[in-house]
């Protein structure tokens, strides 16, 4: 019987440590989403009319891309619904192609309708081969349109790399 809670008391505590890490990362997550979602604004002030108008958008503050013609992009991300954080995603990028060097962005995707952050929510949600982002430059401001329901935009945060795309990228969701 003492075995048997030592497993129990054991299991429980490795458990705790895995859900006090994981909320530590979601933690910086968010801080970072929050401190990126202030550069975008300064880097684009037209940016404010999405996140006021639309119904949700999620932020990825550190997107690393890489490749040299097989390439790949991944990051985390918080998801807000009526500019109040609901949930954690992340995305996943693999493809092969001209390409080359490496790259850490900030990417943000806004939802023009409850049914589109629904379905980003509720199912496996992934952008088409040829959805693409806007890139924003200092000072520049764009006059984009949403697509099928999403505008995606990215900020270069550092590096190279000669490839702009997010087609094929794949997202899931993780409510709080």
């Amino acid at each position: 019987m003492k075995r048997i809670q030592s497993v129990v008391m054991l299991t429980l505590f490795l458990f705790a440590i895995s859900i006090s890490a994981q909320s530590r990362k979601d933690e910086k997550i968010m801080a970072d989403a929050e401190k990126a979602k202030s550069t975008l604004l300064e880097t684009s002030p037209s940016l404010e009319g999405f996140f006021e108008n639309s119904a949700g958008y999620v932020i990825f503050p550190n997107v690393g891309k890489g490749g040299f013609i097989i390439g790949g992009a991944s990051g985390n991300g918080v998801v807000y619904e009526n500019g109040d954080a609901v949930g954690m995603a992340d995305l996943k990028k693999l493809n092969i192609g001209l390409q080359a060097g490496g790259q850490a962005i900030i990417e943000v995707i806004f939802f023009e309708t409850e049914v589109d952050l629904q379905r980003f929510k509720t199912e496996k949600f992934q952008f088409a081969a040829e959805t693409s982002a806007v890139a924003l430059k200092s000072g520049i401001a764009f006059n984009a349109k949403y697509k099928d329901g999403v505008a995606v935009f990215a900020l270069p945060k550092a590096g190279l790399m000669a490839d702009a795309s997010v087609g094929g990228q794949k997202f899931s969701y993780k409510a709080f």
